[in-house]
């Protein structure tokens, strides 16, 4: 049942599903071991064994992998599913719902207000092993709102969808998004030095506000947003691409107590990769986008493996759809990229970037992300190592149910078609 706190709360369930057992499979635990020829036991939804030779019990089902690799399931931690509808309609104004532009800081907003359950995109990445993922909201304001954690399932809402417990976030975005969009608007900073200026007013202000009371206040859907950051309940979720704007980001956080989950985009976190590991704040990046535009002049390949070799965490995210269904590969295009910079990163770490690494950031670590007893049962069999183009995903489950196999997954109604009418005359 919602409650004040959370007035749209999860209302997601996992069907029943019959116990199974994977036999013979080649495992990435996610916490950088790879088992051969273990067995995994789910039952009720759950992870309950790993290990060679399990016991057999009446009324499971076995899956013989025969040797075929089992990972956690995919998690992509930027996304925008649901509110920038693929195919897209140009000069249909269908881009509409991933930011509210109206104003600089629209911390009242949330995205999931704006997410359509219906998106073939969701069913698309489920097929292709993402079992969890976040939608945000865009990067054209200062305060962008708060985000949501997703199962991809089939749902006609999108409360049917959220993972439930899951914390929510906050975008935030530094750079030029913010400053361009300004557009000479009045009231909207148009500068990178205006841009953290508005954030920091917009904080100062909130953290005044708490420490006089606010009981007679009021009601203000921004301050309680805002201030739920400043007490550490909303994770940040930072876009922000060069090395300086995220040190200055990374400076303000402290200033203001907040907690930094993840910077978004990060195509210059190899400069700073050591001050990203002292701040605990991981670093979701692509393998190679590059020059696109100024902010992400300095992108290199090797930018997850280095940022992962200062000991930081280092994340896979897409951002947009095609990469969504597409995220073990460009782990394994930035884990090749490490490889020839001269570093030892084998699947089974490297997987990390895509489950254990993601997990941490959403504050999931302790459900998600892992082949380990006690964990959901978010689990992906491919035919082969899922680093190499030659691998297929064979079945994906959430919860212990099995949403894909055999390379059907769910159709959604966008995809279904019409029946021509006959008319009679």
């Amino acid at each position: 049942m919602a409650t004040a706190a959370d007035p749209y709360a999860s209302t997601y369930r996992a069907p029943a599903a019959t116990p199974t057992l994977f036999v013979d499979a080649t495992v990435l635990d996610g916490r950088g071991a790879r088992l051969d020829g273990h067995d995994v036991l789910v039952e009720q939804g759950a992870i309950v064994a790993v290990g060679p030779d399990l016991p057999r019990s009446p009324g499971q089902r076995v899956i013989d992998a025969q040797g075929a690799w089992l990972t956690p399931g995919i998690i992509d931690v930027h996304t925008h599913l649901g509110t920038f509808l693929q195919p897209l309609e140009h000069g249909s104004g269908a881009f509409a719902d991933v930011a509210e532009t109206s104003r600089p800081d629209p911390a009242d907003v949330w995205i999931e207000h704006a997410v359509r359950a219906g998106d073939p995109a969701f069913s698309h990445a489920l097929a292709s092993g993402v079992t969890t993922l976040q939608v945000l909201p865009g990067s054209s304001a200062v305060i962008g709102g708060r985000t949501v954690v997703l199962k991809p399932v089939p749902a006609t809402t999108v409360a049917a969808m959220k993972f439930p417990g899951a914390p929510q976030g906050l975008k935030l975005a530094c750079g030029s998004n913010p400053s361009l969009a300004a557009g000479g608007r009045e009231g909207f900073p148009d500068s990178r030095m205006g841009v953290v200026s508005h954030l920091r007013a917009k904080l100062a202000a909130t953290r005044a506000r708490m420490r006089e009371g606010d009981r007679d206040a009021a009601p203000d859907l921004a301050h309680d947003t805002l201030a739920a950051a400043l007490r550490g309940e909303l994770p940040i979720h930072l876009h922000c691409y060069r090395a300086d704007d995220i040190a200055t980001m990374l400076a303000v956080a402290e200033e203001f107590g907040l907690h930094i989950g993840a910077v978004h985009h990060a195509t210059e976190a190899y400069k700073i990769a050591d001050l990203l590991r002292e701040r605990d704040v991981c670093a979701a990046v692509w393998p190679d986008w590059w020059g696109f535009k100024r902010e992400a002049e300095d992108g290199i390949r090797e930018n997850a493996a280095f940022v992962d070799a200062a000991g930081g965490c280092a994340i896979m995210h897409s951002d947009i759809p095609v990469l969504g269904n597409l995220l073990h590969l460009e782990a394994a295009k930035a884990a090749a990229a490490g490889r020839r910079a001269g570093l030892d990163i084998q699947p089974e770490h490297a997987i990390r970037w895509i489950t254990s690494n993601p997990a941490r950031a959403l504050g999931l670590d302790d459900r998600i992300g892992r082949i380990t007893p006690g964990y959901n049962a978010d689990l992906v069999l491919w035919s082969g190592d899922p680093f190499s183009v030659r691998s297929r995903v064979l079945l994906v489950m959430v919860d212990g149910v099995v949403h894909v196999e055999g390379g059907r997954r769910p159709a959604t109604d966008f995809e279904l078609g019409r029946r021509a009418l006959e008319l009679a005359h």
